[in-house]
Parts: structure tokens; sequence; C-alpha cells
């Protein structure tokens, strides 16, 4: 897939089939859209494109960052993905603006594809509606695709977030449609769980929504390859006194997010990883003594290791 940022660095691209959106967390209402845009892109022998959009219009924090969020895009079979970025001047651009300066004159599509409830430009006042107007005028169609329900109830971004950050991980995947996930980088950490025997990830997230504090049975995907592992997120209370080194690349980051891979051997630094979350295993606890908290994580480990 390629990835072009910048509507101005668009050539070429003609007659493609186009899905518009944010696209946050790519749930099970978006892909109805996505597979549907690359589904027509392939009836036709057309291009399938995306147009995002980063940052987050309401400013939210994301389900998926856009680096996840590309990922993925990569594996439903998208042809391309352009990345607008959104400022405020963007935000300020008229409704029609916007289908005349960017969907016409860069992309010229054969076909877009939009959810029932898309808006887009000054104050969200373009609709599919609008875009339709333009459709019959400019030799393109508009698929408007309706509002996904499971169980009566929409299908949102907004309600998958709460659902996340209130430890509803179960139902959250539901209408994601796959396990909840984060994408993160491995940085640099104290070293204090190497030590107790048990080496970890440390674990930038990138800007994503993230379960409450506790140990979680994750997997974690590779490129070929997925390892079970446990994943800690926390304020790590038990070594409050001892972090004292090595922490700096943690600043800023609201909670600590630790993964420790069975079965694997070799340096994670600078890698990106998908971390899975399948279920809680226990709550954030503050133990009296290191001994006491490598006791509790042999058992979390084994816990882990009977679990399929």
């Amino acid at each position: 897939m390629k990835v072009i940022f910048g509507i101005g660095r668009v050539r070429g691209i003609r007659g493609a089939v186009a899905a518009l959106g944010i696209f946050d967390g790519l749930h099970r209402g978006h892909l109805k859209i996505l597979k549907a845009a690359v589904k027509r892109a392939k009836q036709i022998h057309a291009k399938s494109v995306v147009v995002t959009f980063n940052p987050h219009p309401q400013s939210e924090f994301n389900l998926y960052s856009l680096d996840h969020r590309i990922n993925w895009l990569r594996k439903i079979g998208i042809d391309i993905c352009v990345v607008i970025r959104f400022t405020r001047s963007f935000s300020r651009i008229p409704a029609r603006a916007f289908i005349e300066k960017v969907l016409l004159k860069k992309l010229r599509p054969r076909c877009i594809f939009v959810g029932e409830n898309f808006t887009f430009g000054r104050g969200g006042r373009g609709c599919p509606v609008l875009l339709k107007r333009y459709a019959d005028r400019h030799h393109f169609s508009v698929k408007v695709i309706p509002i996904y329900k499971l169980k009566g109830r929409a299908v949102s971004s907004t309600y998958i977030r709460r659902l996340i950050a209130d430890g509803d991980l179960f139902e959250a995947a539901r209408l994601l449609g796959r396990p909840v996930s984060i994408l993160g980088s491995v940085i640099k950490g104290s070293s204090l769980a190497q030590g107790l025997g048990f080496p970890t990830a440390n674990i930038r997230a990138h800007h994503e929504v993230l379960p409450p504090a506790g140990v979680y049975l994750v997997k974690v995907n590779f490129p070929n390859r997925t390892f079970k592992g446990l994943c800690y997120l926390g304020s790590k209370p038990t070594l409050k006194k001892r972090m004292v080194r090595n922490l700096s690349a943690l600043k800023g980051q609201r909670v600590h997010i630790e993964v420790h891979l069975l079965g694997f051997k070799g340096n994670l630094y600078g890698r990106d990883l998908e971390i899975q979350f399948i279920r809680k295993i226990r709550e954030e606890k503050k133990f009296s003594g290191l001994k006491l908290l490598a006791a509790q994580i042999k058992k979390d480990i084994r816990r882990v290791k009977s679990r399929n």
C-alpha cells in the first residue's frame, strides 16, 4: 500500500474508488465501508483509495494511532492511503471547496464510499447528500453505507473508547470485530523487571486509549509470528522509590506499560509492537517487597501459560 502525506503530493490518481473518513479503530462499521470499496475497485479494475485525517478532528485519544490505522488498512487490501493533516486552517475550508479542490481536482474519483453519518467541511456542513449533488455533474457515483448496528445499538468509536476506558474488553472487542489492541514503541526502561528475572519490553503507546491499570493476558503481533504474553499497565506502586535512573524515556506518559513475551529471545528496542488485550488477569497491587512482587509475577506467568 502506498501512503501519501498531504493532498498536495497526490499525483496521477484518476478514476479510483475512494473511501472517506477518519476510520478510528477500524471497527465493524468502518470495515463494512472499506471492504465494500475494495470489492468495487476490484470489480472495475481501479485503485482503492482511503482519504483520512490526522490528528483526530475532535482532539480525542485515538482507538488507533495513524500508524496503527495504516497497518490495518494495508491488511484490508487498500491500494493507496492519503493522509490529510487536520489543522485549524483546513477545518475552515467550506464543504464545497473540499469537494472541488480535493476530491475532484486531486482524485477525480469514479466512486466514493462514505458512512451515513460522514460530515466534512467548515462546521461539518458537508454530507453525503451534498456529495450526490456533485456526483451527477462530475460523473462519479456515491455509495452511502448505513450506520452499522449490533443488537440495535450503533457501533461508534466514541462508545468503544468508553468501553475500553471502563475495562469492558469483551464488549469493545465485539464491536471492533477483533481484540482491543494498542500500538506502541519499545523504549529504554529502568531494567528493574529484568533484575527480578522477568525481562520486559517497556512500551510508549501511540496516543491511544488504554484499558484500566492491571495485569493482562495479551498476544503480541510480529510480522510473521504471534507471541503470548503478560502486559502490565499502571503506576508501579511497589517500585516508586526505587525508580530513579533510566526513566527519562517514560516521562510524560500517564501510565507505565511493560510486556513480558513468553518464549521470546532478542532485542526489541526501537520496534513497534501491536499488543492485543485478551483478558484481565488481576488488578494492580502494591507489594511490601520485591520478593513478593517476583513471586506474584511467577504466578501470573503460570496462569498465562495455562490459558489458550
